[in-house]
């Protein structure tokens, strides 16, 4: 009898079990106008732009693309080629600061800085074997009136 109320009592909460679940019925998408709806596809986003009446922040994104481009070539670090680039791009040359491509001794510097000031900020890149990736940023410009600290190499070309 045990036996026959344990077969029982099984048999009742295996039936209460939730087993399979149940297949989920496929979304559809209708239109109202009976075409097919166009399937989603991943769009590039486009390509940054210059900001004339945005702030820096705004024109970080072009900045960041200029030099990662720059940083893409042979070019890597030589100053001027950052100077060019970013001149290409719409920034204004004669707002832009550099330093020097090699030191004070002739070896190629471990770091190249270049910038241009944006009102009353600044875009600043940073590049070169110690560096690593490239790195820019906004910073407030300096009580001087400048962006970079220290000598910079004059931009006459």
């Amino acid at each position: 009898m045990r036996v026959i109320a344990a077969l029982a009592l099984v048999g009742a909460l295996t039936a209460c079990s939730p087993g399979e679940p149940e297949p989920e019925p496929e979304p559809t998408t209708t239109t109202t106008d009976g075409a097919p709806s166009p399937s989603a596809s991943p769009t590039t986003p486009p390509e940054p732009t210059l900001v004339p009446e945005g702030t820096a922040d705004d024109n970080l994104p072009l900045f960041s693309s200029v030099t990662a481009a720059v940083w893409a070539t042979d070019a890597r670090v030589t100053g001027r080629a950052y100077i060019d680039a970013l001149t290409a791009a719409g920034f204004d040359k004669a707002a832009m600061q550099v330093t020097q491509d090699l030191s004070t001794v002739g070896n190629p510097a471990e770091s190249i800085q270049f910038s241009v000031r944006w009102n009353d900020q600044c875009l600043v890149g940073q590049v070169g074997p110690a560096t690593g990736d490239p790195v820019t940023v906004v910073v407030p410009v300096l009580a001087e009136g400048n962006c970079l600290v220290g000598q910079t190499r004059p931009i006459d070309w």
